[in-house]
């Protein structure tokens, strides 16, 4: 399978399954789509009745470009089989470790945010803060299921995770305490609105998370539409100096800024610009999951608007970095020569079975986005996944699972895409929620030639 398009001066051909990237000129983009399906002579044929006025093309050298293709697909590096189906369902069935947990330490929030999907960090439920006690069972548990893996990921997460500080605080004191004679080392993740970030937090959070996500959707007026207190006041002009003292002190260290677009602002690439131009360079920004009739929702209308929007981020990123100002956007982070391995690719991210989310009274579910939906309750950190059906439904979610995606030149790009998003598009995980299809693949188009625009 290979996959042809045009964008920002490029003519790309990719191979999907040998994941080779060819820039090429317009005569060998139009012999490669013909390749497969006609003898050379009509690819001459055709080849010469399009550019047999141009002085540089002639009979022979359309020959010699075919071989060359055809050589290309002797080398493995053009049309090339899918030889992985057969593992597909083999990768996730032979462990039942769990390597990372999000730990809802906070089911409340100080903001009110209406396109929320988590209902104002309620989950549909009740506002519950996680005990020390829960949590510390949590770790307890992920040490035991991890198997021999040493690397644990622990997401401390929300509602807003800062309204229970010292339970964070206390739940890496013990983390660190065991971490040594387990042979364990965990890497901490905190997610924030911001509200409540001091020196403190900042000091803390430097010496010992991995990561920091801060949640800003941009421009003023977009980030105080939504992204409001309870008062109905916009967090704008709260959040940004300490984001910015945050980002600052963070250094060398991993941090996103994460926005969320809406149908009310799909110029978000305005947004993006806007937190680079605060001095925030690692960012992204992800389209709003919500109900189809929400006035949040995008529609089919927004489509093109958002493809032009992420092709245009493309361009400005190369202006910027050319500049000497590159800014990292989480989309459009991909490594065409070293990873991910093919594990990832087929399997995905693991969430029901590599990857759980615990409640703040210890319950676990496959990931956040399912958090409160009962059909999806898994068991609890005290005695572990006893919905063992559920487990083996998610162990069965990959890219071979979708039907779908049987045709699609990202399909070992995204995995299959999120199980949760397709979840509440389809009603089942092992669907496929077109509209993100849509949005990943335009991504995929532009990270791709982005790297080719560092090569030529």
């Amino acid at each position: 399978m290979i996959h042809q398009y045009k964008l920002n001066g490029y003519n790309i051909v990719l191979d999907v399954y040998s994941g080779s990237v060819h820039v090429v000129d317009e005569v060998a983009y139009d012999i490669i789509g013909m390749y497969e399906n006609s003898e050379p002579d009509e690819i001459v044929t055709a080849m010469m009745a399009k550019y047999g006025d141009r002085e540089d093309v002639n009979e022979a050298e359309i020959q010699e470009c075919i071989d060359d293709v055809t050589a290309l697909k002797e080398a493995g590096k053009l049309f090339t089989q899918d030889t992985y189906a057969g593992m597909a369902f083999d990768f996730k069935k032979k462990s039942n470790d769990i390597k990372a947990l999000c730990l809802h330490v906070a089911h409340t929030c100080n903001l009110n945010c209406s396109y929320c999907f988590a209902s104002q960090g309620k989950y549909h439920g009740d506002r519950a803060l996680m005990s020390f006690e829960v949590g510390k069972q949590a770790l307890d548990f992920l040490v035991a299921h991890s198997g021999k893996r040493r690397n644990l990921e622990v997401d401390f997460f929300g509602g807003e995770p800062l309204m229970n500080w010292d339970v964070v605080k206390q739940l890496v004191a013990y983390a660190r305490s065991i971490e040594k004679e387990a042979g364990k080392n965990f890497r901490f993740t905190l997610t924030t609105n911001g509200v409540l970030v001091d020196d403190e937090v900042i000091e803390f959070a430097n010496k010992e998370m991995h990561n920091v996500v801060m949640s800003i959707d941009g421009r003023k007026e977009v980030h105080d539409r939504f992204r409001v207190n309870y008062a109905g006041q916009g967090s704008y002009d709260t959040i940004i100096p300490k984001f910015q003292k945050f980002a600052k002190a963070r250094g060398e260290r991993d941090y996103y800024v994460r926005g969320t677009y809406t149908h009310h602002n799909t110029d978000f690439t305005k947004d993006i610009l806007h937190m680079a131009d605060l001095g925030f360079t690692q960012l992204s920004m992800e389209p709003v999951v919500c109900a189809p009739d929400d006035p949040c929702a995008l529609t089919e209308e927004d489509l093109p608007v958002l493809f032009e929007q992420y092709e245009e981020l493309a361009k400005e990123m190369i202006r910027r970095e050319k500049d000497g100002k590159p800014i990292t956007f989480y989309h459009y982070m991909i490594d065409l020569n070293h990873g991910p391995c093919i594990y990832k690719r087929i399997a995905g991210c693991g969430s029901g079975t590599e990857y759980l989310a615990v409640t703040p009274w210890g319950d676990l579910y496959p990931c956040h986005q399912f958090v409160g939906d009962e059909k999806y309750l898994m068991g609890n950190v005290w005695d572990g996944v006893t919905n063992t059906e559920m487990r083996d439904e998610f162990k069965c979610c990959n890219v071979y699972a979708r039907k779908d995606c049987d045709d699609c030149w990202a399909r070992l790009y995204c995995s299959g895409g999120c199980a949760a998003n397709a979840y509440h598009a389809t009603g089942s995980i092992q669907g496929t929620y077109e509209y993100g299809c849509k949005l990943f693949r335009k991504r995929m188009e532009c990270a791709i030639m982005m790297q080719v625009a560092k090569q030529v």
